[in-house]
């Protein structure tokens, strides 16, 4: 399965925390995850695969097991057979099409791949979390940037499709080093990526350092600000972008499990709403004058990410611009799922001009 192939249905099977011998000052995988640390017996795997299998709907024929919250090549020998040949099993039955797995950078070896050469391991995700020593170092992470460049190296000499695991919000990260890491993993040639904001969770080493003030997470509005400019760097390479923020669960929604960070079930969609805010408002300055009513073109499924969550771009579209009395939002199959299209009498957008960038008008609440 290449990196533009559709998008794969996902059995997730967790092994929390599992065949990690470091403890990363922000992790505590029994809240990200809800599961308690505990290898699942072949059943259990079982169960798990035939009760997701009943929710793949049609176009999502592509199918892996995907064992998910540990490290998976950390663990034992063993234990990675037993599991390997359990989700085996699905593919050899035809029921599912491959396996995936998350696991550190520094457990890629030439003795591992040859272990994974007699399964149907198809995708390899690997937390590379940042591509700074000094973070990295700081978060008590283990291993360095030039443990993730070489293990992306070996997994697509492989043949694996190599999913990537970044962090943003980090102790020790600013704006700049935070681009440019997105930028260095975008040198890795993955085929996706996922962007995780951290958060303060209860009972990991951060919590301590946050309570004592040593520490403070970005805020809400810092992040979406700053997860849309690494979106951006791999959106411009042509990597997918699969996920931006913590998948919702009763664990991290439970009171008291975050403590504090910019956690919000609605991440992504807040952060490809902010990139079409910037995409209209470059086309916006970009006219002279504006008249009363402004269309804004956009892909039919990119209706709700233009007015934004409970219509936020909409205000402030019209806080921005108050000669502009109404703003329409029409679906267009024609405009790229991430573009705008404005139309007005007398305009009609065409590029962005990169001018306007350093003019406008601050957004209200920022």
């Amino acid at each position: 399965m290449s990196g533009k192939d559709p998008k794969p249905f996902v059995v997730p099977v967790f092994i929390p925390h599992s065949g990690c011998g470091h403890r990363c000052t922000f992790c505590n995988q029994h809240t990200v995850t809800g599961q308690n640390s505990r290898i699942p017996e072949t059943a259990e795997l079982d169960a798990a695969v035939l009760q997701y299998l009943e929710y793949r709907h049609p176009g999502r024929e592509f199918t892996e097991i995907s064992f998910y919250g540990g490290n998976f090549l950390g663990l034992e020998t063993a234990r990675i057979r037993k599991l390997l040949e359990a989700a085996t099993a699905w593919v050899r039955a035809g029921k599912v099409h491959g396996i995936r797995f998350s696991t550190r950078p520094d457990t890629i070896d030439a003795r591992r791949l040859d272990l994974l050469a007699a399964y149907p391991v198809s995708t390899v995700e690997i937390g590379v979390q940042s591509m700074d020593d000094a973070v990295l170092e700081r978060i008590k992470r283990g291993h360095t940037a030039a443990d993730c460049f070489r293990a992306s190296e070996m997994l697509k000499k492989g043949g694996f499709r190599l999913g990537c695991q970044i962090m943003t919000g980090l102790p020790g990260e600013n704006e700049i080093s935070a681009v440019a890491g997105a930028g260095a993993a975008a040198e890795m040639k993955p085929d996706f990526v996922r962007i995780y904001p951290l958060v303060v969770l209860s009972g990991s080493v951060l919590a301590a350092e946050y309570r004592t003030g040593r520490f403070a997470p970005l805020d809400l509005e810092a992040c979406i600000r700053r997860m849309a400019k690494l979106y951006r760097i791999f959106s411009g390479k042509g990597i997918p972008v699969v996920r931006m923020g913590l998948q919702a669960s009763e664990e991290l929604n439970a009171p008291g499990a975050v403590l504090a960070g910019p956690y919000h079930p609605a991440m992504g969609h807040m952060v490809l709403s902010r990139i079409m805010l910037e995409h209209a408002r470059q086309r916006l300055d970009a006219a002279r004058e504006l008249p009363a009513a402004v269309t804004l073109r956009v892909h039919p499924a990119s209706i709700s990410r233009m007015r934004g969550l409970k219509n936020t771009n909409m205000d402030a579209l019209k806080h921005l611009y108050p000669d502009v009395r109404q703003f329409d939002v029409r679906p267009d199959p024609q405009v790229a799922a991430d573009e705008v299209r404005v139309e007005a009498a007398g305009f009609k957008s065409g590029p962005a001009s990169p001018k306007t960038a350093g003019t406008r008008k601050a957004l209200p609440g920022t």
